[in-house]
C-alpha cells in the first residue's frame, strides 16, 4: 500500500494492503501490521512447541505462563483471584509485577495488538463489517467507550461474591489461547458468537466496549514509556481515525482540536494499543512512535 497516493481507509483498501508499505522513495517494505501479526503468531507457536515438544520456553497460556522459568500472569487474572479469594499467591504477585513492568516500558495496551490472538480475527471482522455497512446491509453502531469500565467492575464484583473467576468462562483471549495450545473445545462457540457480533452488530465491539483484559492494560498504558506522537504536519484528513481500533484516542487529529499551538503532542490515552495502523496510513507522516527510554540511553 502506498499511503501517499491512497486514502487508506478500512473500506478503501484490500485486506492485505497494509502488510506491505511503500515509502516516499517508492521502495516497498514490510508494514507494521505484518510485524504485529508475526508477533502474535510466533508467540503462540512458541506456546504450542513448549507444550507439544517440551521446548520449555513459554509454557502455559496468555492468562498465566512461565517464560524460561519466570512467571508471567495477566493482571486482570490476578485481580480476579484477589476478588474471589481475598489473597494473592506469591507466584501470581511476581508474575503480575513482571508483566506490569514490561508493559510500562513497551506501552500498556500494546498487548491487545501485538499479543492477543483475537486481534487477527478482529481485523477480519472489521473488514467484513465495513463491507456490509457500505452495501447498506447493516447499520454502523457506536457506543460510549467508557462502558468498558462497567463491564470491568461487573466481572470483579461477580468474582468477589461467587468466589469464582467468572470472567474466565467468557475470556476469549484465554479460550483462543487454550484452543491453539491444547486443542479446541466447545468454548470456541463463544468466540464465534463474539466474532459475529463484531461483524453484524458493532465494529470491534468486544475489544472496544467489553473486554476487561484490555481495560486493565489501558490503566498501565497511561504512564507507559512508549507512545504514539502527533505533529502539526497533520492535515486533519481523519483517515487514521477510520482505521483505529479505539478512534477516540485520535481526537487530536480533528481540525478543532485544542493543541495549544504545540508542534508535537503525545497521545497519552491508555486506550491506545500502539498497533501502528494510524502511522501506516498517515500520508503526511504526522504520526509516529516515540519512547522515553531513548532519553535513558
Amino acid at each position: 500500500m502506498n499511503k501517499y497516493t491512497t486514502r487508506a481507509t478500512i473500506e478503501g483498501t484490500s485486506f492485505f494492503d497494509t502488510f506491505i508499505s511503500v515509502n516516499k522513495e517508492g521502495k516497498k517494505r514490510l508494514g507494521i501490521r505484518f510485524y504485529r501479526w508475526l508477533s502474535v503468531i510466533l508467540i503462540h507457536v512458541v506456546f504450542i512447541l513448549s507444550y507439544w515438544v517440551d521446548l520449555q520456553v513459554l509454557e502455559g497460556t496468555l492468562s498465566g505462563s512461565r517464560f524460561l522459568g519466570f512467571h508471567l500472569i495477566d493482571p486482570f487474572m490476578t485481580l480476579q483471584v484477589f476478588a474471589a479469594h481475598h489473597q494473592i499467591p506469591i507466584n501470581l504477585a511476581i508474575g503480575t509485577i513482571t508483566i506490569v513492568i514490561v508493559y510500562l516500558l513497551i506501552g500498556g495496551r500494546a498487548y491487545c495488538s501485538w499479543v492477543c490472538p483475537y486481534t487477527i480475527l478482529g481485523e477480519i471482522s472489521e473488514k467484513w463489517h465495513q463491507t456490509l455497512v457500505h452495501k447498506k446491509i447493516i447499520k454502523e453502531r457506536f457506543f460510549d467507550y467508557k462502558i468498558k469500565y462497567i463491564f470491568w467492575s461487573i466481572f470483579l464484583v461477580l468474582a468477589f461474591f461467587t468466589g469464582f473467576l467468572v470472567f474466565e468462562t467468557f475470556n476469549i483471549v484465554g479460550i483462543l489461547s487454550r484452543a491453539l495450545i491444547y486443542g479446541y473445545s466447545l468454548a470456541l462457540l463463544f468466540v464465534v458468537a463474539v466474532f459475529l457480533m463484531d461483524i453484524f452488530f458493532s465494529q470491534r465491539a468486544w475489544c472496544r466496549y467489553v473486554c476487561p483484559v484490555g481495560t486493565t492494560y489501558s490503566f498501565i498504558g497511561w504512564p507507559s514509556a512508549t507512545k504514539v506522537v502527533w505533529d502539526d504536519r497533520c492535515d486533519h484528513c481523519r483517515v487514521c481515525s477510520d482505521v483505529c481500533l479505539v478512534p477516540h484516542v485520535l481526537e487530536i487529529t480533528k481540525k478543532n482540536a485544542n493543541v495549544e499551538n504545540k508542534k508535537t503532542v503525545s497521545i497519552i490515552s491508555g486506550d491506545c494499543t500502539l498497533c501502528g495502523r494510524c502511522i501506516e496510513v498517515c500520508h503526511t507522516d504526522a504520526l509516529n512512535y516515540e519512547t522515553k527510554l531513548k532519553k535513558l540511553i
